[in-house]
């Protein structure tokens, strides 16, 4: 018990010091170049908060559904391997799925339909 909050408070100090270095860091030489917005070496010619198109958003999310479904089968051939077989493939079909119905409600709310 005491190697773990040992261990704890080491890994904490640890990430607080990188923090206060990474926020300190970067404060100790500000100039008018690093500071102004970077455009290819170009003067800003508008603002840089334009709002992106929901479509780029959407198609993020589907790709993160489709790439968490595929990391979710790719381990089945090792789980194979595990004592309990039944188990893990009960739980890889419950997530499967579970991804699986996502989808589909997106379907049914037309959250796709941008896609023909």
């Amino acid at each position: 018990m005491i190697n773990l909050m040992i261990t704890l408070f080491i890994n904490s100090s640890i990430a607080m010091l990188l923090v206060l270095i990474a926020f300190w860091l970067p404060q100790l030489n500000i100039y008018s170049e690093k500071a102004s917005p970077y455009e290819c070496g170009f003067d800003p010619m508008g603002s840089a908060r334009l709002p992106f198109s929901m479509k780029f958003f959407l198609v993020a999310i589907t790709f993160l559904l489709f790439d968490l479904e595929i990391a979710l089968l790719l381990p089945l051939p090792w789980a194979i391997q595990a004592g309990n077989l039944k188990l893990m493939l009960t739980m890889a079909l419950i997530l499967i799925t579970l991804l699986a119905l996502g989808l589909a409600y997106e379907w049914v709310q037309k959250g796709l339909e941008w896609i023909e």
